[in-house]
């Protein structure tokens, strides 16, 4: 991997497994969309961590649309960049027929580092639903509590806090049309302010600990407390199983199949290649 900086611009050449759209469209953010923009074949724009970012593909090079103390700080981690995925690619495709298809399906794919907070309230809002009513609903969020981030010429806006939310009312939070998750994101903002929940303290707890530890929060079960130990805590062993996965495994694998002793260490990859796979299909 050659990084360097050239027209304002950090540029990533020789980087393998790396590809944007299989990154934001496999199901664990919500809020880097695409743009269309002629010539350039993966271009999205978001926002984490207070930043915005425009980042695409282009001659088998990535270009981020950031400065280098932006880039080592943030996105260099949020990509999860220094980790050999292939070295995790050419393990996972030798388990299974079906992982070894669904692997070569979306290569490029990496588990984000996401803020745990952003990554928790996102996927609280993402029971029962679709993904493009889950990006309204946080859009909604942000652009209503969360601060403006200023691009160029234009608006974007930041996640907002937990001591924001923990601030608003019910009959606030109807702006976001999410029904019965507004208690939830209430709930749960409320348990960390107040030191009940310290997000941060799960960084040092196992992928078990922590998951049962986030399930002190009103709505969070097993599903969103794996999503989160996942893509935000980057436990790779983590395997969050909703109706993608529920049917991936009911269609491919015996009933006695454990995915954490199939799949192993790296089981949250497996998770999203075969997701991706399944809903692409």
């Amino acid at each position: 991997m050659n990084i360097f900086e050239s027209e304002n611009k950090i540029v990533i050449e020789n980087l393998e497994h790396f590809n944007l759209s299989d990154i934001f469209d496999c199901g664990q953010c919500f809020r880097f969309n695409k743009i269309n923009k002629a010539g350039e074949d993966d271009d999205f724009e978001g926002v984490a961590f207070g930043k915005y970012l425009r980042a695409f593909q282009k001659d088998n090079k990535i270009y981020f649309e950031t400065n280098l103390e932006d880039f080592n700080n943030i996105w260099r981690d949020f990509f999860d960049l220094d980790r050999d995925y292939k070295k995790i690619f050419n393990t996972l495709r030798q388990q299974d027929e079906i992982l070894k298809k669904a692997s070569d399906f979306c290569p490029g794919v990496r588990i984000l580092k996401q803020e745990p907070f952003e990554c928790l309230i996102s996927f609280i809002f993402s029971q029962q639903n679709n993904i493009p009513r889950i990006k309204r609903i946080i859009e909604r969020l942000c652009e209503n509590f969360g601060e403006p981030v200023l691009y160029k010429d234009s608006t974007y806006y930041s996640f907002p806090s937990p001591e924001k939310i923990a601030s608003l009312t019910l009959e606030e939070l109807d702006v976001l049309k999410s029904g019965f998750r507004a208690e939830y994101i209430l709930d749960a903002a409320k348990k960390i302010v107040s030191g009940e929940i310290n997000l941060k303290s799960v960084y040092n707890m196992t992928t078990k600990d922590g998951a049962e530890y986030l399930k002190q929060i009103r709505g969070v079960g097993d599903k969103i407390a794996a999503c989160v130990m996942l893509f935000a805590y980057n436990k790779l062993d983590s395997f969050p199983i909703d109706v993608w996965i529920k049917r991936v495994l009911e269609k491919y694998y015996p009933a006695d199949f454990s995915p954490q002793n199939g799949f192993g260490e790296y089981a949250g990859i497996a998770n999203e290649y075969l997701y991706y796979y399944e809903r692409k299909q």
